[in-house]
């Protein structure tokens, strides 16, 4: 059962290869004396602030049990007391809050209800039927939404698996006889990922379960057949055996964030496809090398045992006489986000192509505003790589609005400017600026990839990272996660970490060389409007070891505590009321310890540690019921036997967070 020799990095769910190398670093000059860099760490870890804001933040919405709000006390004021640093194999939270661990992987949740195996010989059919692994992003939708209404005891949660655990999943491990994978391996380890849907209620108990029975409840995994909408749909790129016109696909892959539509849709992002994929050719297209993809994927399910096209199109090869005789452009259509309507279970997923292909995180709406654009933010969490904006060119009006609103307008990525300003700059061949940059940048080497023009819209879409290197963006530290806040509609983005920055390489929005412990930075609109096309930016907070300092103008706005301090930070959310969760994903040595979630206000910065997960997890999606009563944390790839101390298979698992009182989360 040796395995097969591919690239040992695939072994790491999280690797991420820089494939940008264009030296989009456009801040070599020396910072304004306003945005200094200073070192402000015990140790040489250093910590800086830019910025040239002063934006309130006006607080609204209700705390108490009553529907009002308290003269003297604001929505977003966090009255808890923090939890300290944990290495407990457990979710720890504060006083007075109790939590559940529900919905495991491999729980039964739809068809004929399979039941979980602990010795892992569920089959593929059987995985197909049941929650995915490695829970990630996450969202509740009242059951009465389409109607008008905000259930807090009633709903579909929807979530993603982003990836697997071999080891857990099977019996044995992964296996291979004769150098190939057993198929039904293949199709179980394709099924544990994608989205689950599941219609949930609480009882008079107040205890939540699955509606079981319910038609609302739905897997959707690597296999499920998807449309290809928007300005790439039908373009000669897509073109697969599978779909000769290249206006449908199968699957959805390594779905990390995700962002709840207007219109009550979910839109899944698909982020690190480029490891499911095997390219044995001489040379790859610009669409490949610019992403990552390799010779090798990450679990080899192109050498299942089976000449089925469902694990074939995993190699990417040239194999046959044209596109439509084989899989070469298979990975062309991975890359986006996916929408889905968790209302309608008969329909199908769709891949909305304006919004860029790149390794999307998720994705963020700003407020939607009857007769003006849909707008919605996404970053590409890569070292190096950028954050998007798109805006519709269509106007939102509630009666009416749906998918159609993401399948034209403009894709624009950001550049953050010293002085604290930014510019969003269009990717759009019918802009003049851009398509001069285009033209420019013809016949040049940009990065890894000598340019030879773009043939249409369509082609700048489906490389939206070359287009955006050529448009001249802001390379970041990993920009992960987004949130708007509802109070004063600014744009929140976690930049994680990026371990790779050099000195020469550092820029005021990321101003840290060696940044291992990342940042979170926010923007506002020029003139509140979402779809302008400058801001100004901050950055609201550095993460880091105790002592870490933010600094405006060599005030000390935020020093880390025993009660805050955090690393990588990755989920964020704002809930109903205005508070911000910030989730982490990085290192759990000392002093950090297991990965965590914090709340932060807004409005002063004060930042207290909530949540805890148990040992080797990262903590990652978060959502609330519209009461903020109940709480929807999600655990991917726990360590040991979590959450069921008998299993001998850890689990992932979404853990419930109630308020002993029955009050409000952080209030």
């Amino acid at each position: 059962m040796a395995k097969h020799d591919l690239d040992p990095n695939y072994l790491d769910p999280n690797y991420e290869p820089v494939v940008n190398h264009t030296e989009n670093t456009p801040f070599h000059q020396v910072l304004s004396a306003r945005m200094q860099r200073r070192t402000l760490m015990k140790g040489s870890v250093g910590a800086a602030l830019a910025s040239v804001m002063g934006l309130g933040l006006a607080g609204c919405g209700s705390d108490s049990n009553d529907g009002t709000t308290s003269s003297n006390v604001s929505s977003t004021d966090i009255g808890f007391k923090a939890v300290p640093t944990s290495t407990a194999n457990e979710a720890v939270v504060p006083e007075g809050y109790s939590t559940e661990a529900f919905l495991p992987w491999g729980a039964p949740i739809t068809g004929s209800y399979p039941a979980y195996k602990p010795d892992g010989t569920n089959t593929g059919a059987e995985q197909e039927q049941q929650m995915g692994m490695h829970h990630d992003g996450v969202h509740f939708f009242p059951i009465d939404l389409k109607a008008g209404g905000n259930s807090s005891s009633e709903g579909l949660l929807v979530m993603n698996h982003e990836y697997i655990n071999q080891g857990a999943l099977h019996a044995n491990g992964a296996t291979y006889v004769n150098d190939m994978r057993p198929a039904d391996e293949v199709r179980k380890e394709i099924a544990a990922h994608g989205v689950s849907v599941v219609h949930i209620k609480r009882d008079t108990n107040g205890k939540w379960d699955i509606v079981f029975g319910s038609p609302f409840n739905r897997r959707i995994t690597g296999n499920t057949e998807m449309d290809i909408r928007g300005p790439v749909r039908g373009y000669s790129k897509l073109i697969t055996k599978y779909s000769p016109d290249a206006t449908e696909t199968r699957g959805t892959l390594n779905n990390c964030a995700m962002g709840p539509t207007p219109w009550g849709t979910y839109l899944a992002a698909e982020e690190n496809w480029h490891g499911y994929f095997a390219n044995g050719d001489a040379t790859q297209p610009r669409e490949q090398t610019r992403h990552g993809v390799g010779s090798s994927s990450r679990y080899d399910w192109e050498l299942a045992d089976s000449a089925a096209d469902q694990y074939v199109r995993f190699n990417v090869s040239t194999i046959g006489a044209t596109a439509a005789d084989d899989y070469r452009n298979e990975a062309n259509t991975y890359g986006y986000m996916v929408e889905i309507d968790p209302f309608t279970p008969e329909s199908k997923p769709q891949k909305r192509t304006a919004l860029g292909r790149f390794g999307h995180e998720g994705v963020i709406f700003a407020p939607a505003k009857e007769g003006e654009p849909v707008v919605c933010y996404s970053g590409d969490d890569s070292r190096f790589e950028y954050i998007y904006k798109f805006v519709s060119s269509k106007p939102y009006y509630a009666a009416t609005a749906g998918g159609y609103l993401l399948d034209e307008g403009t894709l624009y990525v950001a550049r953050f400017n010293d002085d604290g300003s930014g510019d969003w700059l269009s990717l759009d061949l019918d802009d003049a600026d851009f398509a001069a940059k285009v033209a420019a940048a013809e016949g040049t080497q940009v990065g890894d990839v000598q340019f030879d023009g773009f043939e249409n819209q369509a082609d700048v879409l489906l490389n939206t990272r070359l287009a955006a290197d050529i448009a001249g963006a802001t390379p970041m530290d990993r920009p992960e996660w987004g949130a708007v806040d509802p109070n004063s509609g600014q744009v929140y983005f976690t930049l994680t970490n990026n371990s790779r920055r050099t000195e020469e390489q550092v820029n005021a929005a990321n101003p840290n060389a060696n940044n291992r412990t990342g940042h979170i930075i926010r923007w506002s609109e020029e003139g509140n409007d979402h779809t302008a096309t400058s801001f100004d930016w901050d950055i609201f907070v550095f993460a880091g070891e105790q002592g870490t300092e933010t600094v405006v103008d060599d005030e000390v706005i935020v020093s880390l505590t025993d009660d805050n301090i955090f690393n990588s930070p990755d989920g964020l959310w704002f809930d109903y009321n205005g508070r911000l969760w910030i989730q982490t994903d990085g290192s759990d040595a000392a002093p950090y310890q297991n990965n965590m979630m914090l709340a932060a206000n807004p409005e002063t910065r004060e930042i207290k540690r909530f949540f805890v997960g148990p040992v080797g997890c990262e903590v990652t999606g978060v959502v609330s019921t519209p009461d903020v009563k109940t709480m929807f944390v999600n655990i991917q790839h726990p360590d040991g036997n979590w959450p069921d101390s008998s299993d001998p298979r850890p689990r992932d698992a979404t853990v419930i967070v109630t308020k002993d009182d029955g009050g409000v989360i952080g209030a």
